[in-house]
């Protein structure tokens, strides 16, 4: 029997099980955890400044990392002393995280070694699947210009593309996007069909939140592994202006069933120029983080693209500096768990899209393949390579993939330090260093997931203005990444 096999079979033995059934109990039981936790506060605090045997370059990115180390443990604390982590949530996470990623590892029998000696690297870390265009709200400026569309992933590619992420590359964690995914319905079967039926993953869905009723609640906190993240835009003003009248009251109900039952959620939050000063105000953060419980925070700046794409609504240069600077103070003071995907590049070295090691790669409600929910540019569909007898490792191995791929390592990913030229505080290949990126369409020629992304190809004054965003960030950023990241005077 190998070690894996003795893990899950103590966990669920005669001796083990109600030995993690005890376990359980005292971490729920506030008398006895807080103690214990804040012993381990304390040394993660007093941990925080130590650099021993890390080179300089890496001094900065190592502290943020375990600054969001910090935030989380306490995220943690927080969401078991208010009973907003149910023991049904918690069981979830221990048999994803626990039996079926870190015993494999112990036991060094990775699931994905037969990718890695195939290909020379470590497969995607998750997959992203948008598995319906439907959407109940119509939001302005929608990145994928949701709305009562009836475009959808028939549920057995739905339930195949998951068993491949799993058996191929060993992904167990799985992000769902829309459309609103809660619309979701084909051959009988709903999202959450797909959560039951794959115990053995962790789901982060992002949500507009307003389908979350009792029963929806309820269910969520059978399952145990599925955590909501649902979008807000500020507070009520700027989240109605956006995505209707009431939206904004129907979000706070949908939060009150999600806390009733015990399931963590978090926030999804759109930057852009007109809301980056309110969505890290302390009004804000106490509101969403204090009142209403939130346990994590997520910030996508708006990007040029889906429905009535527009470059105006993009977050300033200067803007997306304050937004980098105010949310390592709310990390670090506040102790909240907050990533900014694109300001907080330097902790993941930079870009994760194209299936990139410690990355993803993103499958629509059509089955077109992309390399990122933000890049609107397919290689492939997958109902057609599943047709053709092929898996996700031939949607993998696209060129077009590949060469992203090969930028992001000429960029500094896998390299043993930062490099100067690699500001990754500017990850992004579209909004970034949009030049680079066309010239990637011009020789590949992915497909235009829709008609906006084909417009955005034919809009000159899109190309000139897109460009001259990435040089602009370029100078905004990059006395800060030589300066604080790789510590140049």
């Amino acid at each position: 029997m190998d070690m894996v096999q003795l893990g899950s079979r103590l966990m669920t033995s005669r001796v083990g099980g109600p030995l993690f059934a005890v376990g359980k109990r005292l971490l729920y039981n506030n008398a006895i955890r807080e103690p214990v936790f804040r012993f381990i506060g304390q040394w993660l605090e007093a941990n925080l400044d130590r650099d021993d045997n890390v080179a300089p370059v890496w001094r900065e990115i190592t502290r943020q990392r375990k600054l969001m180390g910090c935030a989380l443990f306490s995220t943690v604390n927080k969401a078991l002393r208010q009973k907003t982590l149910s023991p049904y949530v918690f069981d979830g996470i221990v048999n994803v995280f626990l039996r079926t990623l870190w015993l494999p590892s112990l036991a060094n029998q990775p699931a994905d070694l037969p990718f890695v000696e195939e290909h020379g690297c470590k497969p995607p870390w998750f997959i992203t699947i948008s598995p319906g265009h439907a959407c109940n709200l119509h939001c302005t400026g929608c990145y994928a210009s949701s709305g009562p569309a009836a475009a959808k992933l028939p549920w057995s590619i739905f339930d195949r593309i998951i068993l491949e992420a799993k058996e191929l590359w060993n992904d167990r964690f799985i992000v769902i996007s829309g459309g609103e995914p809660l619309a979701y319905r084909s051959e009988g079967k709903d999202l959450l069909d797909a959560v039951e039926k794959h115990s053995d993953c962790m789901f982060l869905m992002y949500t507009n939140g307003t389908l979350i009723d009792k029963e929806v609640a309820a269910r969520l906190a059978r399952l145990g592994n599925l955590t909501p993240a649902i979008s807000v835009e500020g507070m009520r003003e700027r989240t109605d202006e956006r995505r209707g009248a009431g939206v904004f009251d129907r979000i706070l109900t949908a939060m009150a069933n999600l806390r009733e039952v015990g399931v963590p959620f978090g926030i999804s939050v759109t930057a852009t120029r007109f809301n980056s000063e309110e969505i890290l105000s302390d009004e804000f953060l106490d509101f969403f983080f204090g009142e209403q419980g939130a346990v994590y925070g997520f910030i996508f700046h708006y990007m040029p693209i889906g429905r009535s794409f527009t470059l105006t609504l993009m977050p300033t240069p200067e803007q997306r500096i304050e937004l980098w600077r105010r949310s390592w103070e709310v990390i670090e003071k506040r102790r909240i768990a907050l990533i900014d995907f694109w300001n907080h590049g330097p902790l993941v070295q930079g870009c994760i899209s194209a299936g990139r090691e410690g990355g993803y790669i993103y499958i629509d409600w059509n089955g077109k393949v992309m390399p990122c929910v933000f890049a609107p540019y397919s290689v492939a569909n997958i109902k057609d390579i599943y047709a053709q007898g092929g898996t996700l490792n031939e949607v993998w191995e696209a060129p077009f993939f590949q060469a992203i791929r090969q930028w992001q390592r000429d960029y500094g990913y896998g390299q043993s330090e930062p490099l100067r030229e690699g500001n990754w505080l500017r990850p992004c290949p579209i909004r970034d260093h949009y030049r680079m990126f066309r010239e990637l369409i011009d020789r590949y020629h992915p497909e235009p997931e829709d008609e906006a992304a084909q417009q955005a190809l034919e809009d000159k004054e899109y190309y000139k203005g897109m460009v001259a965003y990435g040089m602009d960030i370029g100078e905004f950023s990059q006395d800060i990444w030589e300066r604080k990241y790789l510590g140049r005077r």
